[in-house]
């Protein structure tokens, strides 16, 4: 028992953080629409500004909830293709249900997979740090 619940735990640590980097996307993403609104931001900075929103959510969730310092990672890649698939989802139906498959969609999940990688190795590097 004791050895089912170690292999289970990465995968709680996983959808701990996808759940973590969803919710800070959501915070930040009604701060982003609120900053539109008030400052007049071009709208051809959104989509920048949503990669960044993007990277750093994936990046908090990877250091707040990747506390096994081992396969970082391989647990920031799937943190970080399993946000982008239900951001994808969540976002698209706030916006009335269109769902744009495509080349966004592609680049989404390439930065994505990336972000998390690089986000479980800085996380699991820090963890390793402060414990040493």
């Amino acid at each position: 028992m004791a050895t089912e619940v170690k292999q289970r735990k990465p995968v709680f640590e996983v959808i701990k953080a996808v759940i973590v980097a969803v919710i800070f996307s959501l915070v930040a993403i009604l701060l982003l629409a609120l900053f539109i609104r008030v400052l007049n931001i071009g709208a051809g900075a959104i989509p920048i500004i949503n990669q960044v929103i993007k990277g750093i959510s994936i990046l908090f969730a990877c250091l707040i909830c990747l506390r096994i310092p081992k396969n970082g990672w391989i647990k920031g890649l799937f943190v970080g293709l399993i946000y982008i698939v239900i951001a994808f989802i969540l976002f698209s139906i706030l916006d009335n249900g269109n769902f744009n498959f495509g080349l966004n969609l592609l680049n989404d999940t390439a930065i994505g997979g990336v972000s998390g990688m690089i986000s479980g190795i800085l996380a699991i590097a820090i963890r390793r740090k402060k414990n040493n």
